[in-house]
């Protein structure tokens, strides 16, 4: 293919790679001939020259959930800059799937693992699997022996609390949050929403926890009707994430239920759905961006390694707080 287009194979090798420095001139070169010639890049000799299989996989619960989604995205986006192709497995929490990813044959196929572990402990994942290159996501994978990406879900729960209280809430909800023996998301939201209501002077009322047996708009619905049921039902609701607070605001709404002069409501997440919402919910804007590019970071940094051994690593990205008329009404 050099030869054809009159060029080293260094510089063709730049141009498959998609390298930035190489001319326009010769890229359009290289490009003809590789049209005239009809070349395929051939990935299982390229995997056998670099010890590299240039695929990494993504095991989330589920792409059914627009935080997944988004968050696959920017994966995405950020391990093509390193010619690594994503395959995402959907664990749906599943213990036996959670396990068969990090310890199963079909892990030694990839260069390396992020994974959200929902349902395994911290003893599977500290004997996972023979390369190591494994990255965590979420909130349960505090305590476990790898490079961890997370976001501090208590404070952002506190700072939603703090919110309400500011805008005169007193009989605060929550719908899918609520204190658990593992360190998972709902727990450490859990405890930003007791911080708040502690440091207010106000207790957490037992009967405002409402449970969720999904995080979807059905549960969020269900859990509206309970807490709207009881003898003093609550001023504001916070919500696990964005796809219970929508089913909340919906099933208010065919109850007559003002939001937010009756009852504010917030979530978690900040999907596109929250800004089109009647009224726009209040919710937690976590940076997907910087913690889909940090965990591709951090394998490409293990990949190949052989120096030794090097401790884990955990990063924390960042989060906002964005209120819209859920909470604060259209002033």
């Amino acid at each position: 293919m050099a030869e054809h287009a009159g060029v080293s194979a260094k510089t063709v090798s730049n141009v498959l790679h998609n390298h930035p420095y190489v001319s326009a001139t010769t890229r359009e070169t290289v490009e003809a001939s590789i049209a005239a010639l009809g070349y395929r890049a051939n990935l299982s000799a390229r995997a056998l020259a670099s010890k590299q299989t240039g695929f990494i996989a993504l095991a989330i619960p589920g792409l059914d959930n627009p935080y997944y989604s988004e968050l696959a995205s920017h994966v995405m986006d950020a391990a093509a800059e390193h010619d690594w192709i994503v395959l995402i497995e959907q664990t749906r929490s599943s213990e036996a799937m959670e396990k068969a990813v990090v310890r199963g044959p079909a892990s030694q196929l990839v260069d390396g693992i992020i994974l959200q572990p929902d349902a395994i402990g911290d003893a599977d994942l500290t004997d996972r699997f023979a390369h190591q290159n494994l990255v965590l996501i979420g909130e349960a994978a505090a305590t476990a022996s790898a490079d961890h990406v997370t976001a501090d879900s208590t404070a952002a729960a506190r700072e939603v609390v703090e919110h309400l209280l500011e805008q005169g809430r007193t009989r605060i909800a929550t719908v899918g949050i609520r204190p658990s023996n593992r360190a998972n998301a709902g727990e450490l939201r859990y405890r930003g929403y007791y911080q708040a209501l502690e440091r207010a002077g106000l207790g957490v009322r037992t009967e405002y926890l409402a449970p969720a047996e999904r995080t979807r708009r059905p549960d969020g619905a269900a859990a509206a009707d309970h807490l709207m049921s009881l003898p003093e039902p609550p001023d504001a609701i916070v919500c696990f994430n964005d796809l219970l607070a929508s089913g909340v605001l919906a099933r208010l709404r065919e109850r007559g239920v003002a939001v937010p002069d009756d009852v504010a409501i917030a979530g978690f997440d900040d999907n596109e759905e929250s800004r089109f919402t009647a009224p726009p919910l209040t919710s937690v804007a976590w940076d997907l961006e910087a913690l889909g590019r940090r965990c591709v970071e951090l394998l490409r940094a293990r990949t190949g390694r052989t120096d030794g051994d090097h401790p884990p690593v955990r990063t924390v990205v960042g989060h906002r707080l964005v209120v819209r008329e859920s909470t604060a009404g259209r002033g």
